[in-house]
């Protein structure tokens, strides 16, 4: 687990915005399915959120969970680092008639008005280098009201390096401590193609 006494911020290890720019310009973007991920669909079935909270996707891509969540009556706001699939998400979002917040934004600066009730976590803690966890999951306590959702697809590669970086569920119960979340027992996992997969938890903010 990284120190929390030294949690570098994006600019001291890459340029995270150009580093994603340059897969998303290069087509280099596997880990997009096309559609919305059944992680998605096994946390509508478990969620105590109605619609009309406030949803934050962090690190949303080419967001194909904003609009499925906008379509059920949800508030949603999607975060990107990389313009090009900001602006494909909201042209996307425009000729669907639906609404939603799509905002281009470092995770570890942007901040809501007001605390959101949920949070999908799928795609941006393992993009990001480990040394940044501590911080970015600081960013998520500070994001969510209390006892809002915190839905975490922790990515298992049982690999070194990244992105996707490993997130080991035992290194996960320390990054979010028990004084600060309280865990479900896991609620499944989703399976990819490239043999990596999610295993999902339901967290709640205290």
């Amino acid at each position: 687990m990284p120190n929390s006494e030294n949690v570098p911020v994006a600019s001291e290890t890459f340029d995270a915005e150009a580093d994603w720019e340059a897969r998303y310009q290069a087509g280099s973007t596997r880990w997009d399915r096309g559609q919305p991920s059944p992680s998605l669909e096994r946390w509508l079935g478990l969620t105590a959120l109605s619609p009309g909270a406030h949803i934050v996707v962090p690190g949303c891509g080419f967001g194909h969970e904003v609009p499925a969540l906008a379509a059920r009556g949800f508030r949603v706001t999607g975060l990107d680092v990389a313009p090009t699939p900001v602006l494909r998400l909201r042209h996307r979002l425009e000729q669907a008639g639906l609404q939603a917040d799509v905002a281009q934004a470092d995770m570890l600066a942007w901040q809501p008005n007001v605390p959101v009730d949920g949070i999908y976590e799928q795609t941006s803690l393992c993009a990001l280098p480990p040394g940044q966890w501590l911080a970015y999951e600081r960013q998520l306590h500070v994001w969510l009201r209390p006892g809002g959702e915190l839905f975490a697809c922790f990515m298992q590669t049982g690999r070194e390096g990244g992105p996707p970086f490993h997130c080991a569920v035992p290194d996960m119960r320390e990054l979010f401590p028990a004084d600060r979340w309280e865990w479900s027992d896991d609620v499944g996992r989703t399976d990819h193609t490239n043999g990596k997969y999610e295993v999902l938890y339901l967290l709640i903010r205290r």
